[in-house]
């Protein structure tokens, strides 16, 4: 897809994820994130269905009849964006390369969340961390963030997601919502990952591509890793090599999956084929129903 095909769709995510929120989408999004605790709202008489603990027993005695504090819920959240800018995200053979396609999950995400009043921020990593960008609220302050997508230059190869953990945790000390948006090609950062997910809510985006399960019937070439550059030589004419190069892709894809699953954390995947707004309302509604 073209860059300045890409951005017109991004631009109008706004008017999008406003029919959306109407509907589906931020319904879901409300309802998954809880805030980060209760606040006393009132005291009133005391129901059948109230919870006998909360009970205001001076207010009580002093009516004489039961009283029952209230509360209600702090709804003010961080959501906060790993965004991956190694070279391998920058791949793609549809119309939209890995990063595109991430950068539109990217955007609704911090549209819902800036239209919930929650503040949103992001960090952009390859093996370092390429622009922090501290949360804050408003939907200028994510149509910022969306310019801030286009704009960047990552000037890292590999991905060293510990290190945007280590650093999310470290900034982050009030409860939040991390989006991790990843080809998770070097999976780094399990043990952060498991530090992380006590206290934050965490979703991995892990972005696919057709070509990386699947090697077109082509003569010899020679391959590049983005990531480490390295080259290795291919023979796609050869049965033997194409069905590896799908097995790899499905082993990785298992030991990710399972990595995930040990730790509690359900995992989205997404192709670069597939509508995103679809692939998130799909997998909001499942984590609603749970």
């Amino acid at each position: 897809m073209e860059k300045s095909k890409l951005y017109q769709r991004i631009r109008k995510l706004p008017l999008v994820s406003a029919k959306l929120i109407e509907g589906l989408f931020a319904g879901n999004y409300r309802s998954v994130f809880r805030g980060p605790g209760l606040e006393f709202d009132e005291v009133r008489e005391y129901t059948d269905e109230d919870d006998y603990r909360n009970i205001d027993w001076n207010v009580s005695s002093r009516m004489d009849s039961p009283y029952a504090k209230t509360y209600r819920e702090e709804r003010e959240l961080t959501l906060f964006l790993l965004i991956d800018t190694s070279p391998s995200m920058f791949t793609g053979t549809r119309e939209s390369s890995k990063m595109e396609t991430g950068e539109i999950v990217s955007a609704m995400f911090a549209f819902a969340a800036a239209y919930n009043n929650d503040r949103v921020g992001a960090a952009f990593f390859t093996d370092r961390i390429e622009k922090w960008v501290p949360a804050a609220k408003g939907k200028k302050h994510v149509a910022r963030l969306v310019r801030d997508m286009e704009q960047i230059q990552p000037q890292g190869h590999g991905s060293d997601l510990g290190l945007a953990l280590k650093t999310f945790r470290e900034n982050q000390k009030t409860r939040g919502i991390c989006i991790i948006i990843s080809d998770f090609r070097t999976m780094t950062g399990w043990p952060e990952l498991s530090m992380i997910k006590k206290h934050h809510d965490i979703i991995p985006v892990r972005i696919t591509d057709p070509g990386d399960r699947d090697f077109p019937e082509t003569g010899l070439a020679e391959l590049i890793d983005p990531e480490t550059r390295r080259a290795v030589h291919s023979l796609g004419l050869n049965r033997g090599f194409r069905r590896e190069w799908t097995t790899y892709f499905h082993v990785e894809e298992t030991r990710i999956r399972n990595e995930f699953k040990r730790r509690g954390i359900p995992l989205l995947s997404i192709d670069t084929g597939d509508d995103p707004v679809e692939a998130v309302t799909r997998f909001l509604r499942r984590r609603r129903r749970r």
